[in-house]
């Protein structure tokens, strides 16, 4: 993801002629030095992240049970990698095929960048403890970027470096990839929801009878599903995504109202698949605007079809639920029951130590 830092000169700044009354306003960026120290940590970090969930990953992939599942030996787990360190080997297939993917994905927008003149930093990784053991990574942009054209180069460049190797991820893993054990507990585990139309096609082409939901996939599959996940998120067509910049450089005028409309069907899927859109709806929503672009003049015609080979590649990622059994019309009942418990819990305990007293 690439994220601008404004304030960005207006687009009447950058085009306002010459003149004694109104001079051209000129905009120097000097660049600061690269945090290198700052990168390379946070490099390491999410690498250790990711590689301890994907030990953790191939020890479910073992026993034949979904990659994502967290039980209640996650403690013992962990102890058991702080007395053996040498098990975190295993995590290292998922751990290099993600990370590798992330970094495509963001030195696709860091390169056109540079292609632009256009300062940008390098790749910040996030390191957290969550299911993928990242929450993936960004670059800032620092400077303006001087057209529509670059605007739309920059974009569409990270979606498609990191959508390539997703893809191989995702064909390789499914070759290592085994039927799913029937086993008890299994109700308790996180388990995906509808795959998207990548692992359809992938099984079709290596005659995979499994069906899907019967599948323990492999961990590179797995990180081949995290990078389309990402990548569907990226060009969602609104805000400051990569597929809200896709969007500006081509249609300036619609992108808010097209943001918007994204935000609403967001609203319509957190409540029929999946609670979290609602956050994303949230982001989209904050970020709706879209700083200007001098460049009146439109993209080529070979871009246009570019953004259409975006389309697909956003249609080919997305999936409406991610994680199977919990959307929105499901979960809010339950916290609002869960809420009213804790308050009518809270209520008694202040009455009876009222009483008490």
């Amino acid at each position: 993801m690439s994220v601008p830092t404004p304030p960005f000169p207006s687009a009447a700044a950058i085009e306002r002629p010459l003149s004694e009354e109104h001079p051209q306003q000129v905009w120097i960026i000097t660049p600061p030095r690269p945090r290198w120290w700052l990168h390379s940590l946070l490099l390491m970090a999410t690498f250790l992240t990711t590689t301890l969930v994907g030990t953790h990953m191939q020890s479910n992939f073992v026993n034949h049970l979904p990659v994502f599942a967290v039980d209640d030996d996650l403690g013992s787990f962990l102890t058991s990698v702080i007395h053996q360190p040498s098990m975190l080997v295993h995590g290292l297939a998922f751990s290099l095929a993600l990370m590798f993917i992330l970094l495509a994905h963001e030195m696709g927008h860091y390169l056109y960048a540079r292609h632009y003149h256009v300062y940008a930093t390098l790749p910040f990784f996030i390191p957290f403890p969550s299911l993928f053991g990242t929450l993936g990574a960004f670059i800032r942009i620092k400077s303006p970027i001087p057209s529509r054209d670059a605007l739309f180069d920059i974009g569409v460049a990270g979606p498609i470096a990191g959508f390539i190797p997703a893809c191989a991820a995702v064909v390789a893993g499914m070759l290592l990839s085994q039927p799913l054990a029937h086993v008890g507990g299994e109700e308790s585990c996180i388990r995906l929801g509808l795959l998207s139309l990548v692992f359809h096609i992938a099984a079709r082409i290596l005659h995979i009878h499994t069906p899907l939901a019967s599948l323990s996939i492999h961990p590179v599959a797995a990180a081949g599903w995290v990078g389309m996940f990402a990548t569907a998120m990226n060009l969602l067509p609104g805000g400051q995504l990569d597929g809200g910049h896709i969007l500006y450089s081509a249609f300036p005028k619609l992108h808010r109202w097209i943001s918007l409309l994204t935000v609403a069907g967001l609203i319509l899927l957190h409540y029929y698949f999946w609670f979290g859109w609602l956050l994303w709806a949230v982001v989209l929503w904050l970020t709706s605007y879209h700083p200007r672009i001098p460049s009146p003049s439109p993209i080529s015609t070979s871009r246009k079809a570019i953004a259409v080979l975006g389309v697909v590649m956003l249609a080919l990622a997305f999936t409406p639920e991610p994680v199977a059994g919990s959307p929105g019309r499901e979960v809010w009942p339950q916290v609002r029951d869960g809420a009213r418990d804790e308050f009518h819990y809270l209520r008694d305990e202040v009455h009876r130590r009222w009483h008490h007293q």
